[in-house]
This record gives C-alpha cells, structure tokens and sequence, in this order.
C-alpha cells in the first residue's frame, strides 16, 4: 500500500461507501438488532429521521473492511476504535470515508487513525479514532 504523503506528515485515504437495504437486512439477522428505525419504513416516517437508517455498527464496521483489506492493508490488526455518531446514514446513498494517520508508534508497528465520514454535502455523519496495527508503520 503506498501512503498518500501530504503536507510531509500527513498520511491519508478517502474511500467512496454506500448501503444498500439488503446490507441493513442481513446486520439485522446477524447480530438480531431488529429494531424498526432501521427496517419498517411506515414506522421510521414518523420519527426524527424520517426514513428509516442504517445501524451505526455496520456503517462503523466499514472501517473493519477498509483497515483489514486495503488501507493499511492484510494482516492488519485492529486495536481499538471510538465512535460518535452525529448524523443518520440512509441506504441508497454515498459516502466519503478519510483516514487520516495522526501518530505512527515504529516500535510496535502501529499507527493512530483519525476515522470520519462525510455525507455528499461533506456534513460529519461519524466522527472517530483507531489504533491498528501492521508492519508497514515499522517502515514509514
């Protein structure tokens, strides 16, 4: 994986998401989080949302994905991750993921993550932080 070196520090990949209902509908069945805001349209239309919103966990678990496959890459560890949800994510729709690397510990490969998601209007939708590990940052 080659890091995006900007500024002679900073260290950082976006990546375009979306969710599709079939995604909510299978996190559903698999961790048994049924709950209807994020399933029965009728219900979610009267609610602050409106329609109905994808689970946090699985819009976080997007993380999981890009950490452990691309950025930084196989054989990553992921550590520790905090969350802040701050606005709903609907299905059908796109959204830019940035990692930005905040502090890099050679010693023990492991890196600090800044970890945030932007809706297409670029409003904060999760804000969070990570710590993973893999050689690659025994090498930066």
């Amino acid at each position: 994986m080659d890091f995006a070196l900007l500024n002679n520090q900073e260290l950082k990949q976006t990546y375009s998401v979306s969710f599709e209902q079939t995604d909510v509908e299978m996190f559903s069945h698999l961790t048994g989080d049924i709950n209807p805001i994020h399933l029965d349209e009728k219900y979610a239309r009267d609610t602050i949302f409106g329609k109905p919103i994808v689970h946090g966990f699985l819009v976080g678990s997007i993380l999981s994905r890009i950490f452990g496959t691309e950025y930084p890459g196989l054989g990553t560890i992921y550590l520790k991750q905090d969350l802040l949800f701050k606005a709903p994510v609907y299905v059908d729709q796109y959204y830019l993921v940035e990692i930005v690397v905040i502090r890099i510990y050679r010693e023990k490969s492991r890196a600090d993550l800044q970890t945030n998601i932007y809706d297409d209007t670029g409003k904060l939708v999760l804000q969070g932080s990570a710590l993973v590990q893999h050689n690659i940052f025994r090498e930066i």
